[in-house]
């Protein structure tokens, strides 16, 4: 028997009359239609009518990772405690947060973040509706500190929330980097379309992305570069599917390759199928010129920000991984080009360690030539990169807010950083094929991965001869 809740309340907040009086099972979604009444003035009018029910849950949402932008404190060798996730990380996208919030905090789940001034601490900065609008009309200003667009109606997204759709996370994770799938690559609106055969889950399936990204607490499961540099919060093929090797794979063959290949490695033969993802940006070049056309959605070059390469139909590029992996931090001194902005954790030799794929993102970013360190500049507002295409002042801001010395000399650095690639996976019968790793032009670069030759070959070596 399916157990039914009783809800009979008045609710008065912000002057706005809440009147709830029905009778719901515990399997059905709640029609908040029934219960919100609105008229709402500004969105967190809105907030303060969900906190009226969900107070706890507002409690949560302030100590999870994607409102503070970090993790917890954890120790890294050489640099002490530290907290890391996207508020203190650099990357060769947009570079850094840092005096740039208002353009960034567009996809933070809050209101108002601006600045240093913003309250972490206050539930009534928090954005519910960016998670659990259930209209589709719900959307945010690009550039307004999180804050929603003039035309959204507040009360139509707040009688439709629900539970977190994939339109929902992809308002944000599809539009990484400024503009749609220039970030990630496999993560793009395809992943929306049931109709696409991109992802066998998203699509085939009509999974959303909080099956396998669950949540406690508002906790959400799943790693990127935050979970990736303590070595936590991982998902994996293998917490829906059995990974016994019979019941995954009966053939031998495949079958033994699972305790050295990720599922992904050879299930995501290819990201960015149908959307162009960038793969190389040099700031270096920006501010010179107007901007040229690659095609009529896509710039070559960008006057604010520099010459782009986009690429459609990626394959990855696969590295030894055990989950774990070192970034580059604001102040760390370098002295050697290409910069690798995060370092994988793993090897041949290590037993925790599988071949995972990994989009490959270049580039070419800003540094204080005699500090010898990465500069994060202004770009975005007043005094900005884009506005007065002035890089020294656009680094005196920038470094006076991440409290670092700037030396007034600047000079760019050709910078890589490897970027987890977990969707876009396809059936057994697109999957890669025994040639394309092991032929004559397969994809593994072996000795990069730790092996004389191709291991099948008589130059190679297995890798239990390799083990600790």
């Amino acid at each position: 028997m399916k157990t039914r809740l009783i809800i009979a309340s008045v609710i008065v907040i912000a002057g706005i009359i809440v009147s709830v009086a029905i009778s719901v099972t515990k399997s059905d979604k709640v029609d908040h239609s029934e219960l919100v009444s609105g008229p709402f003035e500004t969105p967190q009018d809105v907030t303060r009518a969900c906190i009226g029910c969900h107070e706890d849950q507002a409690a949560e949402v302030l100590k999870s990772r994607h409102w503070l932008w970090h993790g917890d404190e954890f120790e890294v060798e050489g640099k002490g405690k530290i907290k890391f996730g996207k508020k203190f990380s650099f990357n060769n996208f947009c570079i850094n947060i840092a005096s740039n919030e208002p353009r960034c905090t567009s996809c933070h789940p809050g209101y108002g973040w601006k600045d240093d001034t913003f309250d972490f601490n206050n539930p009534e900065n928090i954005d519910c509706l960016v998670c659990h609008d259930n209209s589709g009309t719900y959307k945010k200003i690009p550039t307004g500190a999180g804050m929603p667009s003039s035309d959204v109606d507040l009360t139509i997204a707040a009688q439709s929330v629900g539970r977190s759709k994939k339109s929902n996370c992809g308002s944000c994770h599809f539009e990484g980097g400024g503009g749609t799938a220039v970030k990630h690559g496999d993560l793009d609106p395809t992943l929306l379309d049931n109709s696409k055969k991109v992802d066998i889950h998203m699509n085939k399936h009509g999974l959303e992305c909080t099956t396998c990204h669950k949540s406690e607490k508002h906790q959400i499961l799943g790693s990127s570069h935050g979970s990736m540099a303590q070595g936590i919060n991982h998902t994996s093929c293998t917490d829906c599917h059995d990974d016994s090797k019979k019941k995954i794979h009966k053939n031998a063959t495949i079958a033994k390759h699972l305790n050295s290949v990720a599922c992904e490695s050879c299930h995501i033969p290819s990201i960015a199928r149908e959307y162009y993802t960038v793969t190389y940006w040099d700031w270096s070049t920006a501010g010179l010129k107007e901007d040229v056309k690659f095609d009529e959605k896509h710039l070559a070059y960008s006057k604010l920000k520099g010459d782009l390469k986009w690429e459609k139909d990626v394959k990855p590029v696969y590295r030894w991984h055990n989950g774990k992996a070192d970034y580059y931090l604001a102040g760390d001194k370098f002295d050697s080009s290409p910069l690798m902005l995060n370092k994988l954790k793993g090897s041949v030799a290590d037993a925790k360690s599988k071949i995972y794929p990994f989009k490959l993102m270049k580039g070419k970013q800003i540094y204080d030539t005699e500090n010898k360190y990465l500069i994060a500049p202004r770009l975005y507002g007043e005094g900005g990169f884009w506005t007065n295409f002035d890089w020294n002042s656009a680094s005196e801001i920038g470094m006076k807010k991440l409290n670092l010395p700037y030396s007034g000399k600047f000079g760019f650095v050709e910078t890589e950083m490897l970027w987890p690639v977990n969707h876009m996976v396809v059936s057994k019968g697109e999957t890669m094929k025994c040639n394309d790793c092991h032929g004559k032009n397969g994809a593994m670069d072996w000795k990069a991965l730790g092996y004389n030759d191709d291991p099948l070959r008589k130059g190679g070596r297995e890798r239990n001869k390799l083990l600790k």
